[in-house]
């Protein structure tokens, strides 16, 4: 009961969560005409209590669980075909209920895991808990901090996403954004990269660090109004990306998140800035992102990057 409880405060909070989402999309699904026998052994094969039936359209027909083999092998049946035992009447899940709608059934019905289905009754993938905690914690990956908080979280030496503690004059790369020519654009993400690869640092982590700083970098260019920098500091286990821009802050995070949303002016897009690609794609390239801004106080990007242990530098 608690944790449903805990589930049900965080579908609160990610109403955007899709079924389609968080689903495990590789389903173990049966036929009505196999043998209960075949259910029994895929169940004890793959560790799981009960599994999906489909017709010859993959649509969903019904559910065979460890109780119904528990059952026929009770009542010697277990050569028969798993549509003479099968639950036909299925509380399934549809790819675009919410996560309210997904924690309500868990809630209502106490199962360990619900089929999704399309709009035609197809099965497309199964929903356990876990699911759905993976889910939220992927949502944690990204932070929004709306409240009185943010002004002072600007101007903190430690990390937002850690708490370790990172003095901007220790960090082992700075650059100073010239946010009066959007010609330069990228020359910071350029010298980091540079920097990296110089210390040994393998070509996918150099990719990675160098698209979502590039993104970062660009965003300060094209919308402050003040000065910006960029700031990293390397740990024996991840790189630390700090991009500050002391200009107008982002007035709404929300939209700014959105593929494609951009409020970039016509003569920044002209020069192939201002996509609205910026802030997805440094979600998309690092491991954990955390933004803070202030309306005409400022924005502070934080980017982590896991290092494999193969791609830890030289000394």
């Amino acid at each position: 009961m608690k944790e449903n409880s805990k589930l049900s405060k965080y579908a609160s909070i990610f109403e955007d969560i899709k079924a389609s989402d968080i689903m495990a999309s590789k389903v173990v699904a049966l036929t009505a005409d196999m043998k209960i026998a075949h259910a029994k052994e895929m169940m004890k094969i793959k560790k799981i209590s009960g599994i999906p039936v489909i017709d010859d359209k993959k649509k969903l027909a019904g559910i065979i669980s460890i109780e119904d083999i528990i059952n026929a092998l009770e009542f010697n049946r277990i050569n028969e075909p798993i549509r003479k035992i099968m639950t036909q009447k299925v509380v399934a899940i549809g790819l675009n209920e919410t996560l309210s709608e997904i924690v309500d059934k868990f809630e209502n019905y106490k199962f360990g895991r619900f089929p999704v289905i399309d709009d035609e009754g197809r099965i497309r993938g199964i929903i356990s808990k876990e699911d759905i905690l993976h889910g939220i914690i992927e949502k944690f990956n990204l932070i929004y901090i709306h409240d009185k908080k943010r002004n002072a979280t600007l101007n903190t030496e430690s990390s937002i996403i850690t708490g370790e503690q990172l003095k901007i004059d220790e960090a082992e790369f700075h650059y100073g954004i010239e946010t009066n020519d959007i010609g330069k654009a990228g020359t910071g993400a350029t010298l980091l990269k540079q920097f990296l690869k110089e210390k040994k640092f393998n070509a996918e982590i150099l990719r990675r660090v160098g698209v979502a700083t590039y993104e970062s970098e660009a965003n300060v260019v094209i919308h402050s109004k003040g000065e910006g920098d960029i700031y990293c500091f390397i740990d024996e286990d991840r790189i630390i990306v700090r991009v500050v821009d002391n200009g107008v802050g982002i007035e709404d995070l929300d939209k700014a998140m959105k593929e494609g949303y951009s409020t970039a002016p016509d003569y920044v897009r002209e020069l192939g800035f201002g996509a609205g690609m910026g802030i997805p794609n440094m979600k998309r390239f690092s491991d954990k992102l955390v933004i803070l801004s202030e309306k005409n106080v400022g924005t502070q990007v934080e980017m982590i990057f896991y290092l494999p242990s193969q791609t830890t530098p030289v000394t």
